[in-house]
């Protein structure tokens, strides 16, 4: 039986199972190294080979200092990599199981790379799409089959972020997205099943953290470290959302942003800021341009500066009239408690 008639087993745990990752950026390659550690089989491809032969080779790094680290013996870190094959073209991806893109973000391209891959692929494999802010169900409309489509979306850093959002598209049949929780389970993440509405379920919620705060450091009330410090301290995030922003790159989130402010209509409570818009324009991405809300080092590392020093106290006369006895005794008696 060859690839074409293939039929869809729906058995995420076979050990067979040959995974294809579509696109070596930030996010392909962090997919790919789950697949190779979840035990998979993975082929990886880029339009540019130079970006897959780099994304491969980050891997490797990734992996040994797991290893390194006591996070995964040698051996599996070894064998993950070996795992991992870097393929010249989506032809390649003819016996592939399940394909997961991570291309960019935009509905013409992912068209182009579904209507491609209907073209290679087994009428039995699975498409999943890692979009962070299109609908499932318009990536799959040009589809022959769009019921074997469903979104699949993995949160950077994926080997360190486990949740990962599992999209029901308006036609995907169920037991394409239950193949894809087993999968992503297999990934060693935590699938959430969603249904297809703009944003889906974290970058809606995380609108109201990233684009609030921009609303309110564009309004003057504190600059971006204050606002970073006061969500970390005292309200105890993890990170502060320009540092979040930095690391998610604003040329990823400043598009979605607006996407989404347009798929809700123009909702006001979803209305992007201005003063993001003018900083990606401006090519101040974040922790990949070397410069986004904070600066940073040739290694990534943000460049910390130093707290400004408050100034020193400066004791002050207040003169009280006497004109009001009454007031002056209460105003000095005040005073005179607080020390």
């Amino acid at each position: 039986m060859n690839a074409k008639e293939t039929p869809m087993t729906f058995d995420p745990n076979a050990k067979d199972l040959v995974v294809g990752i579509a696109g070596a950026g930030q996010m392909g390659r962090g997919i790919v190294q789950v697949a190779a550690v979840g035990g998979c089989r993975v082929k990886m491809c880029d339009a540019n080979p130079d970006a897959a032969a780099k994304a491969l080779q980050f891997v490797g790094s990734m992996l040994l200092r797991a290893a390194e680290k006591g996070q995964m013996p040698a051996s599996e870190a070894e064998a993950a990599l070996k795992r991992i094959e870097v393929v010249p073209g989506l032809a390649q991806f003819n016996d592939c199981q399940v394909v997961i893109e991570a291309v960019s973000e935009s509905l013409p391209v992912k068209h182009r790379l579904f209507t491609e891959l209907e073209q290679i692929v087994s009428p039995g494999t699975v498409l999943a799409t890692n979009t962070s802010s299109l609908s499932v169900t318009s990536i799959a409309s040009v589809c022959k089959r769009p019921e074997r489509v469903a979104g699949m979306h993995f949160f950077n850093p994926v080997p360190l972020m486990k949740l990962v959002e599992v999209i029901d598209g308006v036609r995907s049949d169920p037991k394409v997205v239950e193949f894809l929780i087993g999968l992503g389970r297999r990934f060693g993440r935590e699938p959430v099943r969603v249904s297809d509405t703009p944003g889906f379920i974290v970058n809606q919620v995380g609108r109201g953290y990233t684009v609030e705060s921009a609303h309110i450091a564009q309004e003057g009330a504190a600059s971006f470290s204050t606002i970073d410090k006061i969500l970390r301290e005292g309200a105890g995030f993890r990170m502060g959302p320009f540092e979040l922003l930095d690391l998610t790159a604003l040329d990823v989130s400043q598009p979605a942003a607006e996407l989404l402010y347009r798929q809700f209509f123009e909702e006001p409570r979803y209305r992007p800021s201005p003063l993001m818009r003018i900083r990606f324009d401006g090519g101040l991405l974040g922790r990949k341009s070397g410069r986004g809300f904070y600066e940073y080092d040739k290694d990534g590392r943000q460049i910390v500066e130093a707290e400004p020093r408050l100034p020193a106290y400066d004791e002050r006369w207040v003169w009280v009239s006497p004109e009001e006895p009454k007031a002056s005794a209460r105003v000095k008696g005040a005073v005179k408690a607080a020390g």
